[in-house]
């Protein structure tokens, strides 16, 4: 920076660069700040020449292309004031940024990141995939370059756990992998393709990373079916915007609707960019105005509901009370005697007691009551005095060291001052145990059983069940539910100790801990170990051993987000109850089946059989009325050389309906099917082309002209399109309409 000679006569006299080396430039250049207002100071930047041997006047500023910038050092020392002025930082820092992959380049003498071996074997890969050669056209080098990129960012992400999501972490990572992915579709790489490469990464950067060879097995299979989810998708909303295209060209438009553009974007997936390319197809011009107002309200909802969020109620002055009570006891007792009772709240605040009948919120000074958190449910039970019993109904804390009972006086009056006995309900409490030591148990058996990449996402630990969300690609199989369950038990059968300590958490970590990404923990932690199948940080209350669970049974999985699966499972008594529950259904369904237990499955079998036998014995039948062997139903008229023939098709499946226009156009090479239906409130039409029809037009020209008239639109392949419309009253108009449509394709 010009201004800078302090910085300038440092680099000269301490460091020995002569004056030649040392190069001021403009405020613009060499001057950084975060923006008009905060913290701000000049840089050193340090600039690697690709040509020593070059024009010796040449400067970074008078030619770019010759000097590599590979470390920036901002010395940030004043804070920018309102209004144009500046002081001097209390505390001056050095803010340094060095281009480790840009010192490879310079050491490898290359003049870029991309040209040096961390890159270059992956980049020659994807052109060889493409079919093209580095460095030969611009366009397709970025392509090249983006992919490259973003498939060594999409392999660290995965092999650390992350699964491609709508949220957080997973947004970032769909985000970058289906940017690489339309890079690939400008280059015309077949997709599904990302996955195969992520072995070529592994390849570079295993020897630092060894994890990530571990771990690749299992990030193919994300990456591949995140690919193939993409695929999908761009197949869905290209339907929808086909259907949308077709009614705006129908309506003389020239201008597709920016907010709907946006919806297509941000709820159908389909990207802006290649939106637009199917615009440009068909002469359209994207609402830009219309576009950027969708996105600012879109922005601006999202942070109103974001705001909303939060936690319980809050209680002015509660936090004064920090420090000064709430000692919990719960990990060793279930009871608290003589306990004070330091406050009361009610629904305006703060209160001196509460009546028999009120409701309320109890701070003590000693607790044994367990406060929601970490899942696990707040604990219940009752606070006793003479003449008084109060039920606790949950526990929370809103602050931290400040635990809130929620009550109901059922006798008596509670005020202020009163001592108390303090009672947790003893067998809501051994349940809560028995279902968070299951959970830690669950966690290891889904780590054993399907891999290191397994996350917990979320839980709640209840007395009567538990729910355990956690990262994973696909859903369980019936093999490998079972065998995780097995796992459990197992764990449970061999009444292992399950200890907990309290420990710092950079011992716990190097203890082999589990620790999960985004929580917040203090410099002290507490250890839950059930050596040898978990460690893991935890608040939560346990059993001793984990014989004292009984039984875990599995009651269900699902997905419940991109990425994120759920297990519900009990445990002890109520595991018990569920497979007392499974009983009487089996012999429920055995008495309607007329078959013993054992014989449950067989004649189960014989009855789908027959069942199955009779539907395609029904779809025949229908398939034959349909068909016109009744003699009904169908009108032909001749268009040209060509026969169209038009008719309901109603009480068909989609696949019906297809077999029924493949027998009809297969009767005759000039054919022209318009088959139409209302199928669940809605229209549906199709279109199918004998082969000679099929040399004259086009069936999706034909029913981008019938779809609208039904209300909505379609596309297909040139002998048989498809349309669907939100007009079920108007197919006859439709189909009467069809014999123009193929005149005027025939002009």
């Amino acid at each position: 920076f010009a201004g800078d000679e302090e910085a300038s006569e440092i680099w000269q006299r301490e460091v020995g660069l002569p004056a030649s080396r040392v190069i001021a430039l403009s405020r613009k250049d060499n001057f950084w700040q975060m923006g008009d207002t905060g913290p701000a100071g000049p840089c050193s930047e340090l600039h690697y020449d690709m040509e020593p041997g070059g024009d010796a006047s040449a400067t970074p500023a008078s030619d770019p292309d010759r000097f590599l910038e590979i470390w920036n050092l901002v010395f940030m020392q004043y804070d920018l004031q309102p209004g144009g002025g500046s002081q001097k930082l209390p505390a001056p820092c050095v803010d340094t940024g060095a281009g480790l992959e840009r010192m490879t380049a310079v050491l490898s003498g290359v003049r870029s990141n991309y040209d040096t071996d961390l890159f270059q074997p992956l980049i020659a890969a994807l052109a060889g995939e493409a079919g093209i050669h580095y460095g030969q056209r611009d366009e397709q080098d970025i392509s090249l370059r983006v992919i490259a990129d973003h498939l060594r960012a999409i392999t660290m992400l995965v092999c650390e756990g992350v699964i491609p999501g709508p949220e957080k972490r997973g947004s970032v990572l769909r985000r970058i992998l289906r940017r690489a992915l339309r890079h690939g579709r400008l280059l015309s790489l077949p997709a599904p393709f990302l996955h195969r490469h992520l072995e070529q990464v592994v390849d570079v950067l295993g020897g630092t990373y060894p994890e990530l060879r571990e771990n690749l097995p299992v990030a193919e299979k994300v990456v591949r079916r995140e690919e193939e989810r993409f695929e999908r998708t761009l197949a869905d909303g290209f339907e929808q915007l086909e259907e949308r295209i077709a009614q705006v060209v129908s309506a003389g438009a020239t201008v597709f609707p920016g907010e709907e553009a946006f919806v297509l974007e941000s709820e159908r997936g389909l990207p802006l960019d290649l939106l637009r390319d199917a615009l440009d197809e068909r002469r359209l011009k994207l609402d830009e105005e219309g576009y950027r107002r969708a996105r600012r309200r879109h922005v601006e909802t999202s942070r109103v509901v974001s705001k909303a969020g939060g936690g319980g109620e809050s209680i002015e002055g509660l936090e004064s009370w920090v420090g000064r009570g709430s000692r919990f006891v719960g990990y060793s007792s279930e009871q608290a005697e003589d306990v004070p009772v330091l406050a009361l709240f009610g629904a305006a605040g703060s209160i001196e007691a509460l009546e028999e009948g009120d409701e309320g919120e109890v701070l003590l000074e000693t607790t044994p009551f367990y406060a929601e958190s970490g899942g696990q449910v707040g604990d219940r039970g009752r606070l006793i005095a003479p003449g008084v019993r109060v039920a606790v109904q949950d526990c929370r804390s809103p602050l931290s060291g400040v635990v809130l009972h929620r009550v109901r006086v059922e006798a008596g009056r509670l005020a202020v001052g009163d001592r108390v006995l303090a009672e947790v309900d003893a067998a809501g409490r051994m349940g809560a145990r028995r279902h968070h030591t299951a959970t830690h148990l669950l966690h290891a058996a889904l780590r054993e059983v399907l891999g290191s990449h397994v996350k917990q996402a979320g839980s709640l630990v209840a007395p009567e069940r538990l729910r355990f969300d956690f990262s994973h690609f696909e859903g369980i199989g019936e093999e490998e539910l079972a065998a995780i369950e097995a796992f459990v038990n197992r764990a449970v059968m061999a009444d292992y100790t399950v200890e907990t300590r309290e420990m710092p958490l950079e011992q716990a970590l190097e203890s082999g801990a589990i620790a999960f990404f985004g929580d917040r923990y203090g410099e002290t932690v507490r250890v839950v170990r059930i050596d040898p199948v978990s460690t893991e940080l935890c608040g939560g209350t346990h059993v001793a051993r984990t014989g004292q669970i009984g039984v875990v049974r599995i009651v269900s999985e699902r997905g419940v987000a991109a990425g994120v699966r759920r297990i519900e499972a009990v445990a002890g008594i109520p595991a018990l109850a569920a497979v007392a529950a499974d009983r009487r259904l089996l012999a429920e369904i055995a008495r309607h089946l007329g078959a013993g237990g054992e014989d449950v499955l067989t004649a189960l079998d014989r009855r789908l059989e027959r069942l199955r036998r009779l539907e395609k014995e029904v779809d025949a039948l229908q398939l034959k009325l349909a068909r016109g062997e009744s003699g009904q139903g169908a009108a032909a008229v001749t268009v040209g050389d060509l026969k169209v023939i038009t008719r309901r098709a109603e009480g068909l499946e989609r696949g019906q309906r297809r077999e029924l226009a493949d027998s009809l156009r297969l009767q005759d090479p000039a054919a022209v099917v318009v088959l139409g239906a209302a199928d669940g409130g809605k229209a549906s039409l199709l279109v199918a082309l004998g082969k000679t029809a099929a040399e004259r037009i086009d069936a999706r020209k034909v029913i981008r002209v019938l779809g609208p008239l039904v209300g909505g639109g379609g596309g297909g392949r040139p002998d048989l399109a498809e349309a669907g419309g939100k007009r079920p009253e108007a197919i006859d108009q439709a189909l009467a309409a069809a014999p123009g449509a193929v005149e005027e394709l025939l002009a």
